[in-house]
Formats: C-alpha cells, sequence, structure tokens
C-alpha cells in the first residue's frame, strides 16, 4: 500500500496522558485520585456526544468548558468536595498533561521522511497551543487542527474531514494515530489509514472493523513506512 504522506495524532490520551492528573488528584482527595482521573475523562468525552448530536450542535461548547463540567460532575459523583482552588488546580494540571516519552522521537522521526505530521482533536485552540508549547512539540508539528472551528467534535465526519482539507490530501493517504479505540474505529470508517495505539492492554470495539494497525506505542506508526 502506499505510505501516507502525512500523519495526523489525536492530542488527549495519544500524545497527552489524560491519567496523569490522577497523581495530583489523588493528593487532593487520598484514596480517589483514580476513580476520579478515570470518571472525569469518561463524562469529558461523554458530553462530546451530546453536544454534537442534540439539536444539530445547538448546545456546543468549548472543550475547556465541557473539561471543567465534567470535573465537577465526577466530584459530585463521587461526593468530592471541590473547593474553586482546587478545581482550579485540577484544570491547571489538564492544561499541563505529561506528555507520552516517544512522543519527539517518532515525530522527529517521521519529519526526517518528509512527512506531514500534525495534531487532529477535540481541544480547542487555546488548550492545544498550551499543551504542545509545554511538551516542546511545537517545532515538530506542521499543524494542529482543533474541531472547535466546526463545532462539531469527533467522531463526527466532519472532524475527520478537517484533516483532508488541512493537508490537501484524500482519506486514504493520511495516517491517523489514538489512543482511543473509539477514535480509531470512527477514522477508519472515514478512510483514514489508522494506528491503534493500545496502551493499557484493552480488547478494540466490537463494530466488525478493525484499525489498519494496531500497535503498544506512538514507534509503531513508523511501520507504515
Amino acid at each position: 500500500m502506499e505510505k501516507p504522506q502525512a500523519v495526523l495524532f489525536d492530542a488527549y490520551g495519544t500524545l497527552f496522558d489524560v491519567y496523569s492528573v490522577g497523581l495530583l488528584a489523588e493528593q487532593l482527595f487520598p484514596g480517589q485520585g483514580g476513580a476520579l482521573g478515570v470518571l472525569w475523562r469518561d463524562k469529558q468525552i461523554e458530553y462530546t456526544r451530546l453536544v454534537t448530536t442534540s439539536n444539530n450542535g445547538e448546545h456546543y461548547r468549548p472543550f475547556w468548558e465541557l473539561t471543567r463540567a465534567a470535573l465537577r460532575y465526577a466530584c459530585k459523583r463521587l461526593a468530592l468536595k471541590l473547593t474553586p482552588e482546587r478545581e482550579e488546580q485540577l484544570m491547571n494540571q489538564y492544561r499541563h498533561l505529561s506528555a507520552f516519552p516517544e512522543n519527539r522521537e517518532v515525530l522527529q522521526a517521521l519529519r526526517d521522511k518528509g512527512v506531514v505530521t500534525g495534531i487532529l482533536s477535540n481541544g480547542d485552540p487555546a488548550m492545544l497551543g498550551i499543551a504542545v508549547r509545554s511538551a516542546g512539540l511545537a517545532d515538530l508539528l506542521d499543524l494542529v487542527i482543533s474541531v472547535d472551528s466546526i463545532r462539531k467534535y469527533k467522531t463526527h465526519p466532519d472532524a475527520y474531514r478537517l484533516g483532508c482539507e488541512a493537508t490537501g490530501l484524500a482519506a486514504k493517504q493520511i495516517g491517523f494515530v489514538s489512543c482511543n479505540g473509539w477514535d480509531a474505529l470512527a477514522a477508519t470508517w472515514y478512510g483514514f489509514r489508522t494506528l491503534w495505539v493500545n496502551r493499557y492492554q484493552l480488547p478494540f470495539e466490537e463494530l466488525g472493523t478493525q484499525p489498519t494497525r494496531t500497535g503498544t506505542s506512538l514507534r509503531d506508526v513508523l511501520a507504515f513506512f
């Protein structure tokens, strides 16, 4: 098969570790940090789907706002006292999530091969800008694409179409990398060449379609080349 001419990465969960907030959460809420990190993430994604599919997007809110709303919900669900100070601490931690250690190595290898590199993310532009700069990745990314411009979150096909529009390439010429099974599946349905990074040894979605490739780290994207 033809090698991809561009590789786009999901950001949250793929380049940036969304569960790294659990370390701070554990300090603030001993014994509940891990549970808070998981529930916070699950509710955040649920909210993206809810505002995308309801009333033709009438209830759209930027990813940052949904992230805050999800944190408040998760704390109420777990009966945790979320003071304004603790809320800002956790939100600031989310703004500066830990980056996975292989990020720079893989992005540099792609750049050395002349491959266009970028992010295609649910994050709003301000969030992504801070995360990319905090991780020191700005010099290795040609594109940082946010769905905020169309007010529709992944897995809406219009969100993936942004990758084609930004690169000027057909879907089959683009590699898409995600640690989120639902994202890898929808991107495969859209027509991207996909790598699902199965960091947590999970089963893939049971909907009859498999990603183009499956790996355990971002380094596995290099197998396309």
